[in-house]
């Protein structure tokens, strides 16, 4: 929207301002799946003071000493097991669902997306905000449980772009979702379809939520009782007769104690117990990515199948179905309520 103030000389450049902004977040991604990308993006990943919580005196000579010379390779490599023609899936799906937004959301709002890693940045996608007239813009971390190193760090850096900019956006937050009702519901409807595609009937059922360290837990972070109360929520609304439920944590990184069971582990004991069928959903991750479509999909069948198991499923995130889309919008409707029209 551009707004004129009131007697200025004719010649006066218009003022942009009075507009409405959205801007959808996600974790990242490097923007090729080659050693070189993959590094860049990892050193701003795993020099987040959030991720990894070690000093920077002690951690800084193993990130860049010997992490950052050996992890590349190998993460490109997973990488490139997942690339599409259009780039990284998490990039793809997340762009998609900042379109579909803006679709339902109209003219009246601008809708754009960011990634926390990599590009685009949330300093950039802010400034366009506001240079397109933004005054107002809730900024929405697809993380629906919250955690220090996620929906934090996202407030964090959008909290650096302000501190840097004169005339500041006015800021809310989408809160985090884990309990929801609409979630829950987009969650159960979801699976629930595409359980019932599937070519055989699953024992067991994994909800596989992205691990964090015990320590986090300790320290009072809320992310492990957001991840219990989103499983227990959610084997109530599927209403499964027979099909038995685990919640566990994937993506252990380094030596510390992670939150448990693992999921890579719980995989090759329910194989090794005489379990068949077995199918996988990761409710904590809004879209699909390296660690849905690489760890667990290709490591996890490979995992299950080598310890005895038969028949593997990787169920896909809400992504941009038709569930997934109707509980974003109405999520991001309500955080809107006085800011636009409904």
């Amino acid at each position: 929207m551009t707004w004129q103030p009131q007697n200025l000389p004719a010649d006066h450049p218009p003022v942009k301002s009075g507009g409405v902004g959205v801007l959808v977040v996600n974790l990242g991604t490097p923007d090729a799946p080659e050693p070189g990308p993959v590094k860049r993006y990892l050193a701003e990943f795993l020099s987040d003071r959030r991720v990894v919580e070690i000093p920077p005196i002690a951690w800084q000579p193993i990130l860049r000493g010997i992490i950052l010379n050996t992890r590349p390779k190998k993460s490109a490599h997973a990488y490139s097991q997942v690339w599409t023609e259009e780039g990284s899936p998490l990039a793809v799906i997340t762009r998609q669902q900042a379109e579909a937004m803006q679709q339902r959301l109209g003219a009246n709002v601008t809708v754009d997306w960011a990634m926390r890693y990599g590009t685009p940045s949330i300093p950039e996608r802010l400034q366009a905000l506001m240079d397109a007239g933004c005054e107002r813009i809730l900024l929405a971390p697809l993380y629906p449980q919250y955690s220090g190193a996620t929906t934090a760090t996202v407030v964090d850096k959008a909290a650096d772009k302000l501190k840097a900019m004169r005339w500041q956006a006015s800021l809310r937050t989408l809160p985090p979702y884990h309990d929801d009702a609409a979630y829950i519901d987009a969650l159960a409807s979801d699976l629930s379809r595409q359980l019932d595609a599937l070519p055989f009937d699953p024992e067991v059922l994994l909800l596989s939520f992205h691990g964090m360290p015990q320590r986090t837990l300790d320290l009072g972070d809320p992310y492990h009782c957001h991840c219990q109360k989103t499983s227990r929520l959610l084997q109530e609304k599927l209403e499964r007769p027979g099909l038995r439920f685990r919640t566990t944590f994937q993506s252990r990184f380094g030596r510390a104690k992670w939150l448990e069971p693992a999921t890579d582990i719980v995989l090759e004991e329910e194989a090794k117990s005489g379990t068949k069928r077995l199918a996988i959903a990761a409710p904590g991750f809004s879209a699909d990515c390296l660690e849905t479509l690489e760890e667990l999909a290709i490591q996890g069948k490979e995992q299950f199948t080598e310890a005895g198991g038969e028949q593997f499923a990787v169920l896909s995130c809400l992504n941009t179905s038709d569930a997934g889309l109707a509980m974003l919008e109405h999520l991001l409707r309500r955080e809107l309520s006085g800011w636009i029209n409904e």
